[in-house]
């Protein structure tokens, strides 16, 4: 139990590097990391969107750390209604890349903070991206630089990507894996985070 005034510890429900590096770059350092494992599988019809948010809840409330805030995100790249997740391999990466050449898409973050009485509070942040249409050669390229793995929708802004988008309307540390500005503000909202 923390003493009134005393801010309770911050569990940040997922092992993503790019997630530990934002958090840093606002001054935020977990006081633990704490991954959950939960089946990320999209259900029938399901929206990217509501597919981020969905995912976001489940990995605050799954966390195992009483009294303490839990911070958990998951980020989404959808193409209409489609879900592009993170590619089984290669060839799906490429398959990836080839859907968005030339075309708009949206990356969807849901932010959920699990206060310590088990509330929890959210916030879904879109961003719409372009990219240029991509030549054969810097899909090619793009795949065999093996920067894809483990990215939602095969590809990673913060890294050689970013030559690729050509439009970006909303928050890029959003594209990156985590809402900046949103996630200040649900730990503004609790007290956690002053001023």
């Amino acid at each position: 139990m923390t003493n009134p005034g005393e801010r309770p510890p911050l569990v940040l429900a997922s092992a993503s590097p790019r997630r530990i590096e934002l958090l840093a770059r606002i001054g935020i350092v977990p006081d633990r990391v704490a991954p959950t494992d939960i089946d990320e599988t999209p259900r029938r019809a399901e929206l990217p969107r509501q597919l981020a948010l969905r995912l976001a809840r489940a990995k605050a409330e799954a966390a195992d750390a009483p009294g303490a805030l839990v911070l958990a995100a998951d980020t989404v790249v959808g193409l209409g209604r489609r879900i592009l997740g993170k590619p089984a391999d290669a060839a799906e990466a490429r398959r990836f890349l080839e859907l968005l050449s030339g075309r708009r898409h949206q990356v969807h973050t849901g932010v959920a903070l699990r206060h310590a009485d088990g509330r929890v509070t959210h916030r879904l942040v879109s961003t719409i991206l372009a990219f240029q249409r991509l030549t054969d050669q810097q899909m090619e390229a793009y795949v065999e630089s093996g920067e894809w793995r483990g990215k939602a929708g095969g590809y990673a802004i913060q890294g050689a990507a970013e030559m690729f988008v050509r439009f970006l309307s909303g928050s890029h540390s959003n594209v990156v894996g985590l809402p900046l500005f949103e996630t200040a503000q649900l730990l503004r909202g609790c007290g956690w985070l002053r001023p």
